[in-house]
């Protein structure tokens, strides 16, 4: 029932996000004059909530736009309902619904949708991860000179030892690919099916990872911190890779060249 109910809602968002795609929509701003808002992640989030009040009116949820709805179910709800919304309200197709449902403090089933390039994400604690109902893996690639990396930047920047921008001015003075395509899960969803080698970022929250996170270590490969340590959604750092290259992506994020 949770997992029919997960792809129901994300599918119930994306829905929300075609209907207002490359049409005319209020856009606001909230953190920083980037950091954006439009009634398309508002009334996708109104659509996920319906499909999961439905089947489970007292699940605990999580979402960017509305906070914490707090109970004391044991099940919570991880849900941005428009990651991307900056591409998305540019017209560029790089955004989607990521939903992660947590258990007992583990996350156990996740969902990220891009209705524009109909790509539906899922993964499954456990089960493995798919693309459109097709089971994919990490890449292969053994050598981090080689790797194509992915990352993205904060809009608000605080106190870093080794800021966003040196990193990857690193990996530009290397001659290395880095891209940043403006949506975290999506990032975190192309490192799962072997597109990128590697993604690391300074500052997300829980909501921008937590569905991403599970895909990629059920496609086989590895997700921390920046110190390393096991990653939770719950703070800001966060590095995934094919496991391969994941030690040296460590050492660099943290200014050890």
């Amino acid at each position: 029932m949770l997992k029919a109910t997960l792809l129901k809602a994300t599918k119930a968002g994306g829905d929300v996000l075609q209907q207002y795609f490359n049409g005319s929509f209020e856009v606001t701003s909230k953190s920083s004059v980037n950091d954006l808002v439009t009634e398309a992640d508002k009334n996708a989030e109104t659509a996920i909530f319906s499909v999961i009040r439905e089947n489970f009116p007292q699940h605990f949820i999580l979402s960017e736009e509305s906070g914490e709805l707090v109970s004391d179910s044991n099940v919570k709800w991880i849900i941005d309902p428009l990651d991307g919304t900056v591409n998305f309200a540019h017209g560029i197709p790089i955004c989607c619904v990521s939903i992660g449902v947590e258990q007992d403090g583990e996350m156990i089933l996740g969902a990220v949708y891009n209705p524009f390039l109909n790509e539906f994400f899922f993964a499954e604690k456990g089960q493995g991860a798919y693309l459109n109902d097709k089971r994919i893996r990490v890449s292969t690639k053994t050598e981090m000179n080689k790797a194509c990396m992915v990352t993205g930047f904060p809009y608000t920047w605080g106190e870093y030892t080794h800021s966003p921008i040196e990193v990857f001015e690193y990996f530009v003075k290397q001659g290395q690919p880095v891209r940043r395509l403006g949506s975290a899960a999506i990032d975190l969803c192309w490192v799962a099916t072997g597109r990128f080698d590697g993604y690391y970022e300074h500052s997300l929250n829980a909501w921008d990872a937590a569905a991403g996170f599970l895909m990629v270590e059920e496609a086989g490969g590895k997700v921390t911190d920046f110190k390393g340590n096991r990653y939770s959604p719950y703070q800001r750092t966060l590095i995934a890779t094919n496991g391969l290259i994941h030690e040296p992506l460590v050492d660099i994020v943290n200014g050890k060249y």
